[in-house]
C-alpha cells in the first residue's frame, strides 16, 4: 500500500508592513551577527505579531520573543543554548521599540556645504564618527566638506530605505552622488562599480577607524601634493605619481 503524500507546507504570507517598521527592522538586524538576515529576523516578527507589523506592533517584541525564535531556528527550543549574544538581541529590540540614539554625533552643520576649495567626502558608518560600514548594509552616511583647513560634518543620510529599494547599490550611490570621495571598510565589486559611475573614488580601510583621523591624512596633501585622482578632483595639476589610498577593485 502506497503512503500518502503529505500535503505542501502553506507558504508563510508576507505580513503588512509600515515603511517606519521596515526600516526599525532593518536597523535592528544589523545589530545582530553577520549571518542573521532581515529575511530571518522579519520571519520572526511575523510569526510573534499577529496583525501589521508597525510601530505600536514592534513595541510589544520581548528580548525573550528574538531569544526564542532564534533558538528555534537553531534547533533550541528554549533558546538557552544560541550562540548570540544577549546584548546583540537587546540591542536589537532597543531599536525595533525605536529608541535609536545618535547623540554620540555632532550636529551637521549645512550652511559649511560649500567652503571653497573644499570636496565633499561620504563615510559609510554604523556607529559615531567611524568609518566602519560596508558600502551594502551601513546604517549611515556621514558626509563632511573638507578642505586644507577644516573638516566639518554637514549632513547624516540614513541609508536604511535601501533595503525597500529593487537596486539597493543604485539607491546607495545615488544617496551620495554629490560626494567625491567615499571611504568605507568594505564593497563589492559590482558595487564599486555603480559608485565610480556616480563620479565618487572610492576608498577602502583595512580596519575600522575614526573618520576625522583619516579625514586628516587626506587633509594633508590636498593643498600641497595631491595624488593625481585627487589633483582631478580639485582642479589642479600635479606631478605626483603616487597613488593615496586604495581604489578600490573589482572582486
Amino acid at each position: 500500500m502506497e503512503a500518502a503524500l503529505s500535503p505542501t507546507p502553506a507558504a508563510q504570507p508576507v505580513p503588512s508592513i509600515t515603511r517606519e517598521a521596515a526600516l526599525r527592522i532593518a536597523m535592528a538586524a544589523r545589530a545582530l551577527p553577520e549571518e542573521i538576515s532581515v529575511g530571518q529576523l522579519l520571519e520572526i516578527l511575523a510569526r510573534r505579531i499577529d496583525g501589521e507589523l508597525n510601530e505600536t506592533s514592534l513595541t510589544t517584541i520581548t528580548v525573550t520573543d528574538l531569544k526564542t525564535g532564534f533558538g528555534s531556528a537553531d534547533g533550541e527550543e528554549d533558546g538557552e543554548d544560541i550562540s548570540m549574544g544577549l546584548p546583540a538581541i537587546k540591542e536589537a529590540v532597543r531599536i525595533l521599540w525605536g529608541e535609536v540614539n545618535d547623540d554620540d554625533l555632532p550636529k551637521p552643520r549645512p550652511e559649511l556645504a560649500d567652503i571653497p576649495g573644499s570636496i565633499r567626502v561620504a563615510v559609510a558608518s554604523n556607529q559615531a564618527e567611524q568609518i566602519n560600514g560596508h558600502f551594502g548594509s551601513c546604517v549611515r552616511f556621514l558626509v563632511y566638506q573638507l578642505a586644507p583647513e577644516s573638516c566639518e560634518l554637514v549632513d547624516i543620510r540614513s541609508a536604511l530605505e535601501a533595503d525597500l529599494s529593487d537596486d539597493r547599490n543604485a539607491f546607495r550611490a545615488n544617496l551620495i552622488k554629490d560626494c567625491q570621495v567615499m571611504y568605507v571598510q568594505s564593497i563589492g565589486g559590482p558595487a564599486a562599480a555603480k559608485v565610480v559611475r556616480t563620479g565618487i573614488y572610492p576608498i577602502k580601510v583595512k580596519e575600522a577607524c575614526e573618520a576625522r583621523e583619516e579625514l586628516a591624512r587626506l587633509q594633508s596633501v590636498m593643498g600641497t601634493n595631491p595624488p593625481p585622482w585627487l589633483a582631478k578632483i580639485l582642479g589642479v595639476e600635479t606631478g605626483v605619481s603616487a597613488r593615496f589610498g586604495q581604489l578600490v577593485e573589482e572582486d
